[in-house]
């Protein structure tokens, strides 16, 4: 008798157990990867313009919190950290730095200079309260896949009207290029400023002197990313220099001084795979 075809597909019961198995330690290693995959990931939070004297005292809190939560890798602040460069409000900003749980870089904004009122301070001392709260608060966030280089764009006094407007000194600019260059093997450059180096359309302007060649200079010298404040709107612009693209990222203010945006910050994600992700956190 000759035998029918069957269309029996039934596997063997050790292919079920083989199936469960390998599900179940899916569902196991699933949290393993995901720890895997955040330690992969860099988080840095970029903010701005603080403005200790007319602070928002409300997105201050609201930032410290999302620091707690978050726990970035560090704190990128780019100046403008009090209104009139009193001690008082360098006092009230050392405070609140020195409470967050990361690391904290800072870079001098033209606000962060005895006020205009104060003459004799902001021409023989102008960086004396800005100087010791860096030294108070600024910790080194020792961070193997990326470089901070600071370049300072604020200016106690400069040849033309408006003072608060940025400029890049050729000491200042060789001295951002060395750190570059002595930070060549790290994936992840960047740069951090206070004026935009070049406006980027926003409501306000840095109108930074040296800006656009200093850019350039960067580029070449390996730079990805200029981190920037004082317009206090966010911005994500990328140029080209001699075929070498650099990007420029501004963050908005967490002061009452508000324009086009809300208070907000920078989230700053960057992985070797995906390259460098930057979401605007807003109040």
């Amino acid at each position: 008798m000759r035998e029918q075809p069957t269309n029996d597909t039934r596997q063997p019961a050790n292919a079920d157990g083989r199936s469960v198995r390998l599900y179940l330690l899916a569902i196991l290693l699933a949290p393993l990867a995901a720890v895997l995959l955040l330690a992969a990931m860099l988080t840095l939070f970029h903010v701005s313009d603080l403005h200790f004297g007319y602070e928002d005292r409300a997105a201050l809190d609201w930032f410290a919190g999302e620091v707690a939560r978050l726990r970035p890798a560090a704190v990128i602040c780019t100046g403008d950290l009090t209104m009139r460069g009193t001690p008082r409000e360098f006092e009230m900003a050392r405070e609140w730095l020195a409470a967050l749980p990361v690391p904290v870089t800072l870079e001098p904004g033209n606000h962060d200079v005895p006020y205009y009122w104060y003459p004799f301070a902001r021409a023989t001392r102008p960086w004396r309260e800005y100087d010791a709260l860096e030294r108070a608060v600024e910790g080194d966030p020792n961070l193997p896949d990326a470089a901070v280089v600071p370049l300072r764009t604020a200016a106690a006094a400069q040849w033309r009207f408006n003072w608060s407007k940025g400029r890049v000194a050729p000491r200042d600019l060789a001295a951002a290029l060395q750190g570059l260059a002595h930070n060549a093997a790290k994936p992840l450059r960047l740069v951090t400023t206070h004026h935009p180096l070049i406006d980027a359309g926003t409501e306000g302007s840095g109108s930074t002197r040296g800006g656009r060649r200093a850019l350039a200079e960067l580029a070449r010298a390996g730079a990805d990313v200029v981190l920037s404040g004082h317009v206090h709107d966010p911005f994500d612009v990328t140029l080209e220099f001699d075929g070498l693209p650099i990007r420029l990222v501004g963050a908005g203010t967490l002061s009452c001084r508000l324009r086009a945006s809300r208070p907000g910050f920078n989230l700053l994600e960057w992985s070797a795979d995906s390259g460098l992700r930057v979401t605007v956190r807003s109040v």
